[in-house]
């Protein structure tokens, strides 16, 4: 792979084709940074103030959501990949009339942005509760009679926030348009898991999940194609990650890792010592490292926290270019945070949150109400959207119109769709809302007495 095709400003359409350049716009900003104002000011990226990080439904204003952690998310990756966009230009000599650096940082800005915004609510266990209604056996006898291809059922029973990302950002924004129209390179460095999904499990990092559905196969193909990703030995469409996606990804891993903990003990989960402990033995690594004298402030905390993630933008950065040859060889198949130094110290502070925070009473009780939710939700949809118009009752045409448009697609695998599309753009508050209401748990305009 070569860089300069790997940051391909062609914009791709809903159909795969390119956009036509156009040269009459005043050069306020580069392409990757329209990129990351068109993720920016999407209603589906705006949607994420309301969608569980780790803490479902917070009352704490200063825990994470979404929202929050994607922003975050965008500054670290905007660092790494300026960094590392340098390095590149200095290694290769690459074309002097072109900020590399910039190129690279606004690059992975963008896709940082824009990596959770196919995340349903309820985090995880959104995404589980869709896979396991569509993995029920009455949900596979209903899509297997309705016609739907074995590759068409594992898009749904292994249902993936990454590929409904691929989709909202391709297909799904400004419909019936042309979608977000992104550029090639943000579109590819977003791809987390470049395959269509298989039967099989490959033990690769980036073939263990698809990265999108049939439905946008083509559009995908296209993408990979004009940035020249190197096919995949994998079953079905895959190819190799895009470079900049093992920036995305690391920049995701940093603020889940140091960020999560930080919520932790803002909320009194972690035990503050074992917190400001684990914290403390990467930040100290830094240059001019100064332990705050009062640790039992929240300063403290941050502090620790900022320092943390500039020693592991050091360290990933470095790693990078460690394996640069490599990833661009297609034969990098691992996270860079598991080739960084202080990876051991990573694994603890993980540790800690899934012990204290991932798996505290407050977390479970309320995923496990959404992950109810969600599957009852979808067992009144699916089935109703599965048949054609003129098939279903009055019951199930009220049900359909509660979607932005009724679902009239041609096959039920597109008509199940505008379903899931529906389900996974849900905030945690709209789903608990709109299944008290069918429910009969509260009415719309009901007043309590």
């Amino acid at each position: 792979m070569r860089w300069s095709k790997l940051l391909s400003s062609r914009r791709i359409r809903s159909d795969g084709s390119c956009e036509p350049l156009i040269q009459d716009e005043p050069p306020l900003r580069t392409d990757f940074q329209r990129d990351a104002d068109r993720i920016l000011f999407s209603p589906a990226f705006r949607r994420l103030k309301d969608k569980t990080q780790i803490f479902p439904l917070p009352e704490n204003d200063l825990i994470h959501s979404r929202l929050t952690h994607s922003n975050e998310v965008a500054v670290i990756g905007r660092s790494l990949g300026f960094a590392v966009g340098r390095e590149i230009a200095a290694r290769h000599g690459e074309d002097p009339t072109r900020s590399w650096a910039q190129d690279c940082a606004d690059v992975v800005c963008a896709a940082c942005l824009s990596h959770d915004i196919g995340n349903p609510p309820f985090g995880h266990s959104g995404e589980d509760a869709i896979g396991r209604y569509f993995r029920s056996e009455s949900a596979q006898a209903l899509l297997r009679g309705a016609g739907l291809s074995d590759k068409q059922l594992l898009d749904l029973s292994r249902f993936e926030g990454n590929a409904q990302g691929f989709r909202i950002l391709t297909r799904l924004h400004d419909e019936p348009r042309h979608g977000m129209r992104l550029t090639a390179a943000t579109l590819a460095a977003f791809s987390k898991y470049p395959r269509e999904a298989g039967d099989a499990q490959p033990s690769v990092v980036f073939l263990r999940k698809p990265g999108f559905f049939q439905s946008e196969r083509a559009v995908f193909a296209a993408v990979a194609e004009e940035v020249g990703l190197l096919p995949s030995v994998c079953d079905g469409l895959a190819f190799v990650r895009h470079p900049l996606a093992y920036l995305v990804e690391a920049a995701d891993d940093i603020a889940y890792c140091i960020l999560d903990l930080e919520d932790g003990l803002r909320l009194n989960l972690v035990p503050r010592q074992k917190g400001l402990d684990a914290l403390r033995a990467v930040a100290e690594q830094t240059p001019h490292f100064s332990m705050p004298i009062d640790d039992a402030s929240n300063d403290a905390v941050e502090y620790l926290r900022a320092r943390a993630i500039k020693q592991l933008l050091i360290e990933t950065q470095q790693a990078f270019m460690d394996c640069e040859a490599s990833i661009l060889a297609g034969q990098y198949s691992i996270g860079l945070l598991d080739m960084v130094p202080s990876a051991q110290l990573l694994r603890h502070i993980r540790g800690l949150s899934e012990t204290y925070c991932y798996s505290s009473r407050s977390v479970l009780e309320i995923e496990l109400a959404g992950y109810r939710l969600l599957g009852e939700l979808l067992g009144e949809l699916v089935p109703a959207a599965v048949k054609r118009d003129s098939e279903r009752c009055l019951h199930e045409q009220k049900l359909l119109r509660l979607l932005p448009r009724v679902p009239d697609e041609p096959t039920a695998y597109e008509r199940v769709l505008r379903v899931t599309d529906f389900i996974s753009g849900m905030t945690d508050s709209y789903a608990v809302s709109l299944y008290r209401k069918l429910r009969g748990i509260s009415l719309p305009g009901s007043v309590r007495v």
